[in-house]
């Protein structure tokens, strides 16, 4: 079978990169989902990664501090896990690039739209991270953005804990039903909480489709990939 998708932006959120220490960089857990990125990489599928960063700070959170400042905190964190996914892939020999929306240029590529595109013709893994480089807005909207930028064919919102989107948080009622399909329409008028108002409507206003699924099962990613059945999808 081929795969689905030509190109995609994967998202995945900082907790995915904690594994079950639930803060910090989990070095094993990386380096497991990097194998199975690497899979549809061996597929030429083109990837784009957009990482968050709430495994070591949300900016949101810091009830005390100023918002922006406390974003841009969260920004840093994005980078750090992009840097510990960047080296897990290239240890499974992928040419893989970090690009920043904040300039660190002895990290990591400033992020440039048409340097990106050439960067996934090429065959190489791109990771984008800092979000979109301003505070107020959250790494799904990085991905939504940066999936209308690339063209990608599909979002692949990878989510810990949970394996599609429900009426109602899962975690705490546990009669929440799962949505098989959905549009973006159904997601604001029903304030579904998967991702937040800016990211959903930056979507539906580039058709842009998005699938969410459950990370804690891997191979996932490569499943949704192939077409199978798994999640919940947006159209």
């Amino acid at each position: 079978m081929s795969p689905k998708y030509k190109r995609i932006i994967l998202k995945l959120s900082g907790e995915a990169m904690a594994g079950e220490r639930g803060i910090g960089i989990d070095p094993e857990t990386i380096k497991v989902i990097a194998k199975e990125v690497v899979k549809i990489h061996d597929l030429n599928v083109e990837i784009g990664i957009v990482v968050g960063g709430g495994n070591f700070w949300r900016g949101r959170s810091a009830s005390t501090m100023d918002r922006a400042t406390s974003d841009y905190m969260g920004m840093l964190g994005t980078v750090m896990n992009a840097l510990a996914l960047q080296d897990a892939l290239e240890s499974l020999e992928v040419d893989t690039r970090v690009q920043t929306a904040i300039e660190m240029k002895e990290v990591a590529e400033p992020y440039i739209r048409r340097r990106a595109i050439r960067h996934l013709e090429k065959g190489r893994i791109v990771i984008f991270s800092a979000g979109i480089g301003n505070p107020y807005f959250s790494t799904d909207t990085t991905a939504a953005l940066r999936a209308a930028e690339i063209n990608a064919d599909v979002i692949l919102l990878a989510k810990k804990g949970v394996d599609g989107i429900y009426d109602s948080d899962p975690k705490i009622n546990h009669e929440a039903v799962k949505y098989t399909d959905l549009d973006y329409k159904e997601i604001l008028n029903k304030e579904l909480k998967i991702m937040d108002a800016t990211a959903t409507s930056l979507c539906m206003d580039n058709d842009i489709p998005l699938i969410v699924f459950g990370i804690d099962t891997p191979s996932n990613m490569l499943d949704v990939v192939m077409g199978k059945d798994i999640g919940t999808k947006v159209k």
